[in-house]
C-alpha cells in the first residue's frame, strides 16, 4: 500500500513540476519590416473599435492628458501603482493612494485607476499588463470603474505573435499577465450588452510618443 502510494505521489508531484526543456523563444518578423507610423494608427483605431477612449500625444503631455481624462470622469479619488512614473499625476488635482495592499472593499471606494503597461498590440486593440511596478497588481487594474492606461509608442507590436515574444521573460518570471481589450463587457442570452460586470467599465487609453 505504501508503494502504491509513493507512486501515486510522485506522479502528482511530476505533473504539477514536469522537467520542462528550456525551448527557445520561435524567431518572429523582424519589426524592421513594418511601418511603424501604420502601426501606431492600426492600434488607435482597433483599440478604438473595442469602445476604448483613445488618445495620442507627445511624452510631455501625458500628465495634462491624464488629470483631462481624469476630470472628465469625475474621478475624486484615484489609486495609482507604487511604481508609476512620478510625474504622470502631477497635474491631477484630486486624492491619489498609492496601493499598497489596498482590500477589494478599498479599491472600490476608489473612483479610477492610472497604471502603464507592458504591451500594446495593434492587430487586436489589445493592451497587456505584466505587473511591474508601474502597473501594479492585478486587482487594481480589476476592481475601479475606469481605468487609465498610459502605452508609450514603443511598446506597441504587430501582432499576437510578437507580443508573446516581447512578454517572454515576465512569463518565464512566472509574472501574471492581464490581456485587456476595451472595458470589461459580457452579453446575456439575448445579446444585450453589459459593460463593467468583471472589470472597469471605462477604458481610456493614452498612447505616447516615446
Amino acid at each position: 500500500m505504501s508503494e502504491a502510494r509513493e507512486e501515486i505521489l510522485a506522479r502528482v508531484r511530476s505533473a504539477l513540476e514536469p522537467d520542462r526543456p528550456d525551448v527557445p523563444v520561435a524567431t518572429q518578423p523582424a519589426l524592421a519590416t513594418v511601418d511603424p507610423a501604420a502601426m501606431l494608427e492600426e492600434f488607435l483605431e482597433t483599440t478604438a473599435d473595442y469602445r476604448a477612449v483613445v488618445e495620442r500625444c507627445p511624452a510631455a503631455e501625458v500628465p495634462a492628458r491624464v488629470a483631462a481624462a481624469l476630470e472628465s470622469y469625475a474621478a475624486r479619488r484615484v489609486v495609482s501603482p507604487p511604481g508609476l512614473p512620478a510625474d504622470w499625476l502631477t497635474a491631477y488635482a484630486g486624492e491619489v493612494v498609492v496601493d499598497e495592499g489596498l482590500s477589494a472593499y478599498d479599491l472600490d471606494r476608489l473612483d479610477a485607476v492610472v497604471t502603464a503597461a507592458a504591451v500594446g498590440i495593434a492587430a487586436t486593440g489589445t493592451i497587456v499588463l505584466d505587473h511591474q511596478p508601474d502597473q501594479g497588481r492585478r486587482a487594481i487594474s480589476l476592481v475601479p470603474d475606469v481605468h487609465v492606461c498610459v502605452v508609450r509608442a514603443g511598446q506597441v507590436v504587430p501582432d499576437v505573435p510578437h507580443a508573446v515574444a516581447a512578454l517572454h521573460a515576465a512569463a518565464r518570471e512566472r509574472r501574471p499577465l492581464t490581456w485587456i481589450s476595451g472595458p470589461s463587457a459580457t452579453s446575456d442570452i439575448e445579446l444585450d450588452r453589459v459593460e463593467g460586470v468583471h472589470g472597469p467599465r471605462t477604458l481610456h487609453v493614452v498612447l505616447s510618443d516615446d
